[in-house]
């Protein structure tokens, strides 16, 4: 089994990679690491659609690594009460052949006490073409600044152990689903030439 982990950050050294470095760490299976920090995909337009080499050199790495895995791993800051541009793009530039019938773990994280409206935004629009089946469960991290980091003397004593636990408890259902719906995918009944998007 492999996992993709993306960090949806543009910033420079972000809490959203701290979060994704540490479920790496806490995964005891294959993963692989995507982090959108700097802007590494440029904003989609019409190129990627007609094939343009620019896009290929760009994009092919990227699907070859996607297609590979078995589930994702979204990890979301939340800016302004919404999903950071740079992770919206991703959903435009990668979609079914890469994502389909793949489940996905939503990780939300806050500076302060919020993180609930990235969650309802990616689960309201970014699945209809990519067909990512993003699972039940997700977890939301509020002051992430207090938990998840090296230096245990900078975590929250109330609440990192309880991010920590409920992590690995998601990420095992994650694990779960990956096993249940790679059959699906196995079985062929996913596969359709006529019915590209969703509807």
């Amino acid at each position: 089994m492999k996992i993709a982990i993306i960090s949806g950050s543009h910033r420079q050294k972000s809490q959203s990679l701290k979060v994704a470095k540490h479920i790496q760490d806490t995964l005891d299976t294959e993963t692989w690491l995507y982090s959108l920090e700097g802007n590494p995909l440029p904003l989609w337009d019409e190129g990627v659609w007609d094939g343009e080499q620019k896009w290929l050199d760009i994009l092919n790495p990227l699907r070859a690594e996607l297609t590979t895995c078995d589930a994702l791993v979204i990890i979301t800051p939340e800016w302004h009460g919404q999903v950071p541009a740079g992770l919206k793009n991703f959903f435009l530039l990668f979609g079914k052949n890469e994502l389909a019938d793949k489940p996905a773990l939503i990780v939300s994280i806050s500076s302060g006490i919020g993180g609930s409206y990235p969650v309802a935004e990616l689960r309201m629009s970014s699945y209809k073409n990519s067909r990512i089946c993003y699972i039940p469960e997700h977890v939301i991290i509020r002051e992430v600044e207090s938990v998840l980091n090296q230096n245990e003397s900078d975590n929250n004593e109330r609440s990192d152990p309880y991010i920590r636990e409920r992590l690995n408890w998601s990420l095992n259902i994650l694990k779960g689903y990956a096993n249940a719906l790679k059959q699906v995918r196995d079985s062929g009944v996913t596969e359709t030439d006529k019915f590209n998007n969703g509807m």
